[in-house]
């Protein structure tokens, strides 16, 4: 593998985040568009159909992989393409083992949940996505191993537009919830096909357990972690959706989807690039110390504000929003899943970092206590509070992720508050504006008013605070931006 300092590793980082939002501007906004065309077109109880069986799959989807795919990412070396080989035909050994089973029992699973022909075909929709997108994983690795985010962002793009095209076209049309089944469909195929075009390999089937025994030592610990994750989130939403009515499932979803939209956005795009950054700087801690704080500076910088305008806000725009007031229940939910972006903002890029440089085994037993949290404390909420239990169990337990931080600080000796404090305080600031003027908001104007102002405040508190590192974050952008390689 090619060796980067921390200058060309900085530089491919930032051209690579600006590449997954910058490029990916357009999906992200029509994204936004597709879900509120949904949340208008489609009843609750579609929405929780769907957020049940899409959660079923992606439990499915963890046990083609054993971690081989993150092992590959983060192996020091050059890889093989023998160890690429071997690879893909144990994860094609694990698909068809899970994929056959799967179609078998189909009929079973959907009457447990009582789906209808749609919801049966939904599910048959989703498992053969959940095959196209396993034969993707190769080309991706060599893409993310190279930095070339670049070329990455192309498929992500064409399957997304198809994807969300798809969602608002057939839930205007009226589909239903074979809105869903349509656009799934077209996001495999679409996606597949571009992820070959702009990075070409081989297909080949063959396999030594010598090629990918290192490989396997790394990626169990790791896969243990992701099945601990699917076990902590869409386990339980497959259970949640059998002790709730589909309507309240669909508010968890729907209250679920808006809050961590931020997440998605903004922290998904530099945890894709941050993971491969890291591991080629295991060797300067240095480096390793500045690469951190920028990730926390840059991620609190977008989600704390938007976490006080979605906890605000929400309440007005359900209200003003012709067909939104169907959501009205799930506004309790928004506001506890807004909070837990908050910290998830802080303890996500430390378990990237964690696992960046091999500790593994240490997020696997955070993981291992928060799924067991989770599991306790959810189904308590939920018979005690009922749906909205789930939303603050959700927030209660992300707390404690705090504590990430301090076994991240025995490898490298970052700030913590730096970071993030004085994000923190303008958003602080902002909130409070906001309660105090929150009574003069009757309409659209009056709303985008207020937000306009906010906005405004949160901006001009954090430059008097930190206007010099906003100042010099945007000048390194730009030069990265434009340098080449």
């Amino acid at each position: 593998m090619e060796d980067f300092d921390l200058d060309t590793v900085a530089r491919k980082s930032v051209k690579g985040i600006f590449a997954l939002t910058s490029r990916t501007f357009f999906i992200q906004i029509l994204g936004v568009i597709a879900s509120f065309v949904l949340t208008i077109y489609l009843s609750p109880e579609s929405f929780g159909v769907f957020f049940v069986v899409s959660s079923i799959v992606v439990f499915l989807n963890y046990f083609q992989d054993i971690g081989l795919a993150a092992a590959l990412i983060q192996k020091k070396d050059e890889v093989t393409q023998e160890e690429l080989r071997s690879t893909f035909t144990l994860q094609q050994i694990l698909v068809l083992a899970i994929i056959t089973p799967a179609l078998l029992f189909s009929g079973q699973i959907a009457s447990f949940y009582k789906l209808n022909n749609d919801g049966y075909v939904l599910f048959l929709a989703l498992i053969v996505s959940f095959f196209l997108a396993s034969l993707r994983t190769i080309p991706t690795v060599i893409m993310e191993r190279k930095l070339a985010f670049g070329k990455l962002v192309i498929p992500q793009i064409a399957e997304n537009v198809a994807y969300n095209s798809a969602l608002i076209v057939f839930s205007i049309l009226g589909f239903g919830l074979t809105t869903f089944t349509i656009a799934v469909l077209s996001r495999g195929i679409v996606g597949l096909i571009l992820t070959y075009l702009v990075q070409s390999w081989p297909i080949g089937i063959s396999f030594r357990f010598s090629a990918i025994k290192q490989l396997i030592n790394f990626g169990l610990p790791f896969q243990a972690n992701t099945l601990l994750a699917l076990v902590k989130d869409d386990l339980l939403i497959v259970y949640v959706g059998k002790i709730l009515p589909f309507s309240q499932v669909g508010y968890i979803g729907f209250a679920q989807k808006w809050a961590f939209l931020p997440l998605r956005l903004v922290m998904d795009n530099v945890i894709k690039v941050t993971f491969p950054s890291y591991s080629r700087l295991q060797h300067n801690p240095a480096a390793l110390k500045l690469a951190i704080e920028k990730s926390l500076f840059l991620i609190s910088f977008f989600i704390f504000p938007t976490a006080v305008f979605i906890i605000q806000y929400s309440e007005f725009l359900i209200d003003l929003i012709p067909k939104y007031s169907k959501w009205e229940p799930a506004i309790l939910s928004l506001s506890f899943f807004a909070l837990n972006t908050i910290f998830s903002s802080i303890s996500t890029p430390l378990t990237n970092f964690l696992n960046a440089i091999g500790k593994v085994k240490i997020t696997l037993y955070f993981m291992v206590f928060w799924t067991a949290l989770t599991w306790v404390l959810t189904p308590l909420s939920i018979f005690t509070f009922g749906f909205n239990g789930f939303a603050a169990s959700s927030f209660i337990i992300s707390v404690s992720s705090v504590l990430v931080y301090l076994i991240a600080k025995r490898y490298v000796s970052f700030s913590f508050t730096k970071p993030v404090f004085r994000q923190f305080a303008a958003s602080f600031i902002m909130l409070t504006f906001i309660y105090l003027t929150r009574q003069m908001i009757d309409s659209f104007p009056t709303l985008f008013l207020n937000m306009f102002i906010a906005g405004i405040i949160y901006l001009g508190v954090l430059y008097l605070m930190a206007g010099s590192e906003l100042v010099k974050t945007l000048r390194f952008i730009m030069i990265s931006v434009r340098s080449k390689g």
